[in-house]
């Protein structure tokens, strides 16, 4: 499922929406980073654990790798801020 389109769009979104070259240079490069076999591995992972936990499918809470190794369930929002800016 596709992401909504926002009203308000973040800087970045308004920069790519102007700028067509730089969108299929930045889609070119998230294409080819994605389909390393290091990024497939890591989706794997992750989605195996979801099936171990009986969680797959199932929309909900997200499963992510620890800083020192194994997994751990948290909400999608604190999973995905973490390394990025405060808003």
């Amino acid at each position: 499922m596709a992401p909504r389109k926002s009203a308000k769009p973040k800087k970045s979104a308004q920069y790519y929406a102007k700028n067509p070259k730089a969108k299929a240079k930045k889609k070119a490069y998230d294409t080819k980073y994605h389909k390393s076999a290091k990024r497939k591995k890591y989706r794997a992972d992750l989605q195996k654990e979801r099936v171990r936990r009986g969680i797959a499918g199932k929309g909900g809470n997200d499963v992510s790798h620890k800083k020192g190794g194994g997994y751990t369930v948290e909400s999608p929002s604190k999973n995905r801020a973490r390394n990025r800016g405060k808003r």
